[in-house]
């Protein structure tokens, strides 16, 4: 006996320190959840030992359930005493009583038992008379009998990504199983083996939900429709918090039946998002590949880093004043670091990529098809979320009249307010996205790279000075370009703060009716603010800068002829690399903030909280207490883990063949994304309520609107951004021997440099240059001095500018009859899933048929045994049981 209870003892302190050590570091809840059996086996022996110090720890035991260790906790509320307490204290004496009356049983745990010493914590259980009834109510589809039909996968080419998916012995499959709304005067139809894991722990704590969110707290005998519902209850304080209790055990562990449907949606979603990445990442991988291997194919960098191609073309200053003339091979790097995205296998990657995002959404409604049948989501109708009103429109809302619905007096908004709303609303969005902060933010970065370029201009310009290193290495435009991102990232963080607030602001002035048209309407403001906000300076990279620079003699300034801010120009290597650089910047940096806010802070929060007002060791707790100092998983929990998810979604879609190598990016964040998300959920969050979702909502649709938008950018990015067209162009009209030599000197054009004006002239010449030319090269092609039409545009110009159109035109028209050809060939439904549902269907029929008429046997044998009746009593009574059962 002393050696049992002293091995249960050392088991039980080991599983504490892992608990309490181990555990915050560990991104799987599986490990956790694993471990947490093995913690509660270790208190149930020390239990059995009966020693006086296991008593001490015997509310460990009974860890989701009452004092008796029989009756399982569905829900608990908690609240104090205040000075306002003989109110509140009357409102909750009327609630319990009435939660009581309907059935469920309640336990309150003392407030001297808690480690504040001041709250009290209200423990629900429903048992099984509650569940059943109100699964009728509600129509919950339950099981009946188990599925014959096997069912395939929809993901393409799975094997590939098979090592991104647990092994089956730890995902532990579910049996699949034919499902009918559950019928309490049926019980015997459904496959019932065990009336505690019947239902689910997803659908218990809904039920109980359903429950106080309609139970009144009106005295006996009065009807007031606005005292009911635990909302309202949260809201005026009467209680602090309502949440069901964690239990991640092994047997609790699958996700459907412990989060429930709009939570497993998004992890489905995610998962699959994820292993569709695997397909872009790896072709990325291949076009940078190719971009490395022909590293040294690349004519146009070896002409531009020779000394004596390169080494003898003079440029003109790239800004007024402080920037001199320069060398062209000084841009050797960079030019060999622009050959790796911009390279003719870019193309191949855009035009793949457009293809792709269409294989990834017509995929993912088949998965969303199948999930809704296997979830038993099929016939739920949005309509049952959009008839619960949100508290705060009961409120705010004055004004009556009757529903047809329910055929209720309720609230409503007039429509002159709704208008008026709704307007200040637009202008309120309009003025934050285009005068208040997104210019002002795009205005002060762009005036930034004007003012700082040339001050790193007038540093590293002469490769023969002490910073000859960094010289080499960094050219001005680069060293602009990566601090002026890094900026403009500090900036897109710190407008996240109030695009946040400003969206939440106008939603709630709207004053929505449903939480489902609340969150919709969130949805669409909040995603158009962070559109702008992360993607201005990548349209501004791609598709304005060194667009509208002018001619050496006819500069474009920022804000006029009398500004000093020259437009900015792009490298010779092209404004490519520097869009690259942008794109890993804004992208990379917002991945590692949200990693670092989703992981750390949640964890330091919980932490100061669990040490505040701390009188004994945290095992000490119960688990109520644990969970009741979590963070609460607030209705709009998800909304921000799928607006994280989409904005990554439009870097590498939108952008994409600027950096092929963003969906490798993607991906390691996304499998690190899903770890930390899990453990976030069952460890630092209060176990949310489980609601049911047949989708992932509006994001369906912005999607879909993101992928529309991606074929038109990267076509753009590719005739504009990138010097591919040009490339071809001279290829097949000027070129050598179907050669690129003299590509370099070609796409110059030559400007007399006595015609400069002094605005434009440096301050100051180097030693290099005296003496040593009349003229300087610009990035652009015009007549050169002394033509009849000197520095007018030349034929070449008109014919490079007719390809690009060209090839953005075939290009959209290409990607998107791909597109629609593959949407019109891929059924939103899988067959297989359509025959699942008609065989269901026709068992559901042809087992109710029997059952009842097997029902009607029993019952007119029960008759025949118990009373004799003559033949016409017994025929009569065959048609009244008949007609009652049918």
């Amino acid at each position: 006996m002393y050696n049992s209870g002293t091995q249960c003892a050392s088991l039980y302190v080991l599983c504490c320190v892992y608990i309490s050590v181990l555990s915050p570091l560990c991104l799987s809840s599986r490990f956790i959840s694993c471990f947490v059996s093995i913690y509660c086996s270790s208190v149930t022996c020390l239990f059995a030992f009966g020693s006086h110090s296991v008593r001490k720890l015997k509310v460990l035991l009974y860890t989701v359930f009452f004092r008796d260790g029989v009756r399982r906790i569905d829900f608990v509320l908690s609240y104090v005493d205040d000075k306002d307490g003989e109110k509140k204290q009357e409102r909750r004496r009327e609630f319990e009583a009435n939660l009581e009356k309907i059935g469920l049983q309640l336990e309150t745990e003392d407030k001297s038992d808690s480690k504040d010493q001041k709250t009290y914590f209200l423990k629900i259980h429903a048992p099984w008379d509650v569940l059943t009834t109100y699964a009728d109510v509600l129509k919950i589809k339950v099981p009946f009998k188990l599925s014959d039909i096997p069912h395939s996968q929809d993901v393409p080419l799975e094997w590939l990504s098979h090592p991104f998916r647990l092994p089956e012995h730890i995902m532990r499959p579910q049996p699949d199983y034919f499902t009918y709304p559950f019928d309490k005067a049926k019980t015997d139809f459904f496959l019932i083996t065990d009336k505690d894991t019947f239902f689910p722990p997803s659908t218990r704590n809904r039920i109980v939900y359903y429950i106080l969110a309609r139970c009144p707290y009106y005295k006996e005998g009065r009807r007031e429709r606005e005292k009911t519902g635990i909302k309202r209850l949260l809201s005026n304080g009467t209680y602090t918090a309502a949440f069901p209790l964690h239990d991640a055990t092994p047997k609790c562990c699958h996700l459907l039946k412990y989060y429930g449907e709009k939570i497993g949606i998004y992890f489905a979603w995610l998962g699959f998002y994820t292993e569709m990445l695997f397909f872009a990442a790896v072709m990325g991988l291949i076009c940078f590949t190719y971009g490395v291997l022909s590293y040294d194919d690349n004519v146009s960098s070896k002409e531009i880093c020779d000394p004596d191609i390169g080494g003898n073309i003079v440029m003109c200053p790239l800004c007024d004043r402080k920037c001199p003339f320069w060398k062209l091979n000084s841009t050797c790097l960079s030019s060999w670091q622009s050959h790796l995205f911009d390279n003719e296998g870019t193309v191949f990657f855009a035009i793949f990529m457009g293809i792709w995002v269409t294989l990834f959404l017509e995929f993912w409604k088949r998965r969303q098809a199948r999930l809704e049948y296997e979830w038993d989501l099929v016939d739920f109708e949005e309509e049952q979320q959009q008839l619960q009103i949100r508290p705060e429109f009961e409120i705010r809302c004055t004004n009556r009249r009757l529903n047809k619905i329910t055929k209720e007096m309720e609230p409503y908004l007039p429509v002159t307010s709704k208008c008026a709303r709704f307007c200040l609303s637009a202008a309120t969005v309009i003025f934050w996205v285009t005068l208040s902060c997104v210019l002002a933010c795009i205005i002060g970065v762009i005036a930034y790279r004007l003012a700082v370029y040339a001050a790193f201009a007038s540093i590293i310009k002469d490769p023969l000075r002490n910073i000859q290193l960094v010289g080499r290495f960094i050219t001005p435009q680069l060293a602009t370009s990566v601090t002026a991102s890094c900026i403009n990232f500090v900036i897109i963080m710190i407008l996240n703060f109030f695009y946040e607030r400003v969206a939440i602001w106008i939603t709630d002035m709207e004053i929505p009716k449903t939480h489902l048209e609340y969150e919709n309407r969130l949805t669409m403001k909040m995603f158009l603010f962070q559109f702008v906000n992360y993607y201005s300076s990548c349209f501004y990279v791609a598709f304005f800068k060194g667009k509208f620079v002018g001619y050496p003699g006819k500069y474009s300034y920022m804000f006029g002829d009398r500004s000093s801010l020259r437009n900015e120009e792009c490298d010779p290597g092209g404004c490519l690399i520097e869009l690259t650089t942008q794109l890993v910047i804004v992208m990379s940096g917002k991945q590692l903030w949200g990693n670092i806010q989703e992981a750390l802070l949640p964890l330091m929060r919980n932490w100061w909280n669990s040490r505040k007002g701390r009188h004994r060791p945290e095992n000490h707790y119960s688990r109520w207490e644990q969970d009741h100092v979590l963070l609460n998983f607030t209705q709009l929990g998800l909304f921000y883990e799928y607006l994280e998810m989409v904005i990554q979604f439009g870097f590498i879609t939108l952008f994409v063949a600027s950096f092929p190598l963003a969906p490798l990016l993607a991906l390691f964040n996304n499998i690190l994304e899903i770890r930390v998300d899990a453990w976030k959920f069952t460890t630092q969050f209060r176990r949310p309520v489980a609601s049911k979702a047949r989708n992932i909502g509006a994001w369906l649709e912005i999607l879909n609107t993101v992928a529309i938008v991606s074929v038109v950018t990267n076509a753009f990015i590719m005739a504009f951004t990138s010097d591919m067209i040009p490339r071809l162009v001279f290829l097949y009209t000027n070129g050598q021997n179907s050669s690129m030599s003299g590509y370099v000197n070609n796409s110059l054009s030559i400007y007399n440099i006595s015609q400069i004006p002094e605005r434009n002239m440096p301050e100051e010449k180097d030693n290099w240059f005296i003496n040593s030319t009349d003229t300087c090269r610009y990035r652009d092609y015009r007549n050169p001095p002394g033509h009849t039409k000197q520095y007018s545009h030349t034929m070449q110009f008109w014919h490079i500018l007719a390809a690009k159109m060209a090839f953005i035109i075939i290009m959209e028209h290409v990607v998107f009859m791909v597109k629609f050809f593959v949407a019109w060939m891929i059924p939103d439904v899988p067959s297989d899933v359509k025959a699942r549902f008609k065989r269901e269907r026709y068992l559901i029929q042809e087992y109710l048929h029997n059952y009842e008429v097997e029902r009607v046997k029993l019952q007119l044998s029960a008759s025949f045994i118990t009373e004799p009746q003559s033949e016409m009593s017994s025929m009569t009574d065959k048609h009244e049981v008949l007609s009652e059962c049918l």
